[in-house]
């Protein structure tokens, strides 16, 4: 092999790696849509670019190439610039904006003033990409402090080390030398950029989704809140206002001797009471959770004529407002579907507390299905409610050995 073939292969290779880069920040962009990411696709485009004028030129050694070289390192430098400055808009001040224009220009007229001498173009090629992968390397060290990221600490440390190794090439070697070592440490220094860069990407997703997952979370617990007031009051209103009044209204029919009215009345006063009761218990807050849990199963045995039995503690202990509720609406909803899907003949509730957490299982002896439940409204309500508490909820079902949901909620982390 001819060895002035090698330096050519080597920039060829590292042109390949440079456009790889560019091509997955053109990925990022299309993805993201976020400019910066097609700044720096496009500088890297550009700096493979200048990598074959580099190559043409060391072939054919005629001027032409080193001002498409120029050409290539001002459009690499002024983008690599422009996405810095969009990627941290507070990194400059106007003023020293202003400066770094002025330094351009200063740049562009003494790059091409030495066009023909390939010593002057290298000097003044390698100080403008320096300096602009320098400011990169700075701008991602001030990411990186506002915003903790050991991805943005590798690059930051990554644009340091090339910016300083594009100085190698005109002040520490002649024309020719050194290529394999450049190759090679610009191949490191795309690799370490191009990974890095693809987890500064996840890494801010990450962050962003759990940013969305903590919203989400107040939203639902607000929501969950304000849905037991609004029932609190609906079930009061019922109670007090229409309860009230279908109560006159079946003292007065049956004063009149209006009988078959007054069993009217009193059966749409009945199914108030039971709509009022469904809303929100006077129990749970008259009496409290375990008064409030053996009312419920009782009544639920009396209603489906399936046999239930609870099992609760004698003493629960101090417990916040949100628990009781979570628990009561969870019962509920088991035994709803107990009802409704199960064909069971027994069930059982159980409470007990242990090591600082409220433990539920509810567990019936129906048919089973042998597959995971379909979610449906109810059930999706009370896994938000759960884990709007920290909590945990695990469904178990098989073909012949019934239904069992088990629920654990940690008492520790919410203070009465």
């Amino acid at each position: 092999m001819n060895p002035s073939s090698v330096p050519l292969a080597l920039l060829g290779l590292q042109a390949l790696g440079t456009t790889l880069l560019a091509l997955v920040n053109l990925g990022l962009w299309r993805n993201e849509r976020r400019q910066y990411f097609l700044g720096w696709a496009g500088a890297w485009g550009f700096y493979s670019i200048r990598l074959g004028c580099i190559s043409a030129y060391l072939v054919f050694r005629t001027t032409p190439w080193l001002v498409a070289h120029q050409l290539a390192t001002g459009a690499t430098a002024l983008l690599l610039f422009s996405a810095a400055l969009q990627f941290d808009q507070g990194a400059l001040s106007r003023r020293q904006k202003a400066w770094l224009a002025i330094a351009a220009v200063v740049w562009l007229v003494g790059s091409f003033l030495g066009v023909s001498n390939f010593a002057v173009g290298g000097l003044t090629a390698a100080i403008a990409l320096s300096a602009v992968t320098l400011l990169t390397g700075w701008v991602f060290w001030r990411h990186r402090g506002r915003v903790p990221s050991a991805s943005a600490t590798v690059l930051a440390a990554t644009f340091a080390l090339w910016g300083l190794h594009h100085l190698d090439y005109p002040l520490l070697r002649p024309l020719g030398s050194g290529v394999i070592y450049g190759a090679f440490a610009d191949l490191t220094l795309i690799g370490v950029t191009a990974v890095a860069t693809l987890f500064l990407v996840l890494g801010e997703r990450s962050e962003a989704l759990a940013r969305r997952t903590t919203q989400l979370e107040q939203l639902t617990r607000l929501l969950l809140r304000t849905q037991e007031e609004e029932r609190r009051r609906i079930a009061r209103e019922l109670h007090d206002e229409a309860g009230q009044i279908l109560s006159a209204a079946k003292i007065t029919l049956d004063l009149e001797g209006r009988r078959e009215e007054a069993r009217l009345v009193e059966r749409a006063l009945g199914q108030i009471r039971n709509l009022s009761h469904l809303l929100r218990p006077s129990e749970l807050d008259e009496l409290g959770l375990l008064p409030a849990l053996r009312n419920m199963v009782e009544d639920f045995e009396r209603r489906s004529r399936v046999r239930a039995r609870v099992r609760l503690p004698e003493n629960l202990g101090p417990c916040p407002g949100d628990v009781e509720v979570t628990v009561y609406r969870v019962v509920q909803e088991a035994l709803t579907n107990v009802a409704r899907h199960a064909s069971a003949g027994e069930v059982e509730v159980r409470l007990r507390s242990e090591n600082g957490r409220l433990r539920l299982t509810v567990t019936d002896d129906g048919a089973g299905s042998g597959t995971p439940p379909t979610p449906h409204l109810g059930l999706l309500g009370i896994r938000e409610r759960i884990a709007a508490l920290a909590g945990t909820l695990e469904i178990v079902t098989a073909e012949r050995a019934g239904f069992q949901l088990e629920a654990v909620i940690p008492l520790e982390e919410h203070p009465v």
